[in-house]
């Protein structure tokens, strides 16, 4: 495994620029997670480490050492995308096996029949060994995906939304199972998603992408309890942050246009009438759907409140967050 450092990297494809003066260092056994939506620059990111694109200036270390004259194979980099890509023809063996029998690596059969079994092994899927592929499950298959990039032993594993075509259940076992496969290995992860869920649960540090912009970088309770705008507000929590006028309650400061309110951030019992519109029970959490000044706002509530729509409520702020006209953190 390697640190992985990225200095002034921008990328555009044609008028469109997908990275903008990227800088990023991801530690050695770090698991690195970019947040952000459509178009914020995340798989480009990836693809400009592992080389399958070529910066249009800046610079890409591995270890240290440039590698922006080197091959994608060069770069001792793996790649798991969002589809499986298995050989259906093959079984799980070889299938996790392909990689390390290429002409570049040249892995003896019986250091190959090693790997195999010990990353089966941490993938639990030892018993699945001489089935096709065909005959997974999604997230068998998910796994033989992942474990054919595990079994090279690179310097950085490169994930492009690998949960993602997976349901609800299969993905919140992968998380686990993901996290847990990279804290044993000790491995150097850079991960892309958009789901939130997945950043907060994994990550040892986040990047929050705008634009192909990197707009903070830090652990994932850094990110949501600190963050530097609004922008990157939004990216964590959920339900979402609130954003409402500062001016909506007494004590906002000098050039505050904006104040953010989690939804656990909000006492209820005191300060301004508000009216009830709606209760969600989720099971683990019962959201509160209130309306204050013509504005929706959502906050947590105990599930046996018995409250109901109509009803009216006083609520006040708790460790609120303030942002400027232009969302920039003020306080």
């Amino acid at each position: 495994m390697a640190d992985v450092t990225l200095r002034d990297v921008s990328k555009s494809f044609g008028k469109t620029q997908a990275v903008s003066d990227l800088s990023l260092a991801i530690p050695n056994g770090a698991f690195v997670v970019l947040l952000g939506p459509t178009g914020a620059g995340k798989t480009t990111t990836l693809r400009l480490i592992s080389g399958l694109e070529a910066p249009d200036r800046g610079e890409v270390l591995i270890d240290g050492r440039s590698v922006l004259r080197e091959t994608p194979a060069q770069r001792n980099v793996t790649m798991v995308f969002q589809q499986y890509s298995l050989y259906p023809h093959l079984s799980v063996r070889d299938n996790l096996a392909f990689p390390l029998r290429s002409p570049i690596l040249r892995t003896p059969e019986d250091a190959i029949a090693r790997k195999v079994g010990a990353v089966a092994e941490v993938l639990r899927i030892s018993h699945k060994l001489d089935n096709k592929a065909t005959q997974l499950s999604g997230g068998e298959m998910q796994r033989v995906s992942i474990g054919r990039a595990l079994v090279r032993d690179p310097a950085i594993h490169l994930m492009d939304e690998p949960l993602s075509s997976l349901d609800a259940r299969l993905r919140a076992e992968l998380r686990i199972e993901l996290k847990r496969i990279q804290e044993d290995l000790g491995a150097t992860l850079l991960y892309v998603t958009h789901d939130q869920i997945e950043a907060m649960t994994m990550a040892t540090h986040v990047g929050v992408l705008d634009q192909g912009r990197l707009v903070q970088f830090a652990p994932p309770r850094e990110i949501y309890e600190d963050p530097v705008s609004l922008y990157v507000a939004t990216r964590l929590g959920l339900p979402r942050i609130n954003t409402l006028p500062a001016d909506l309650f007494p004590g906002a400061p000098s050039g505050a246009r904006f104040i953010g309110l989690r939804p656990e951030h909000i006492l209820q019992g005191t300060g301004q009438p508000s009216e009830v519109i709606r209760m969600e029970h989720l099971g683990d959490q019962t959201r509160l759907h209130l309306r204050l000044a013509g504005h929706e706002i959502v906050t947590l509530t105990d599930a046996h409140s018995g409250l109901e729509s109509g009803d009216r409520i006083l609520i006040a702020p708790r460790d609120p967050l303030y942002f400027d006209a232009a969302g920039r953190r003020v306080a």
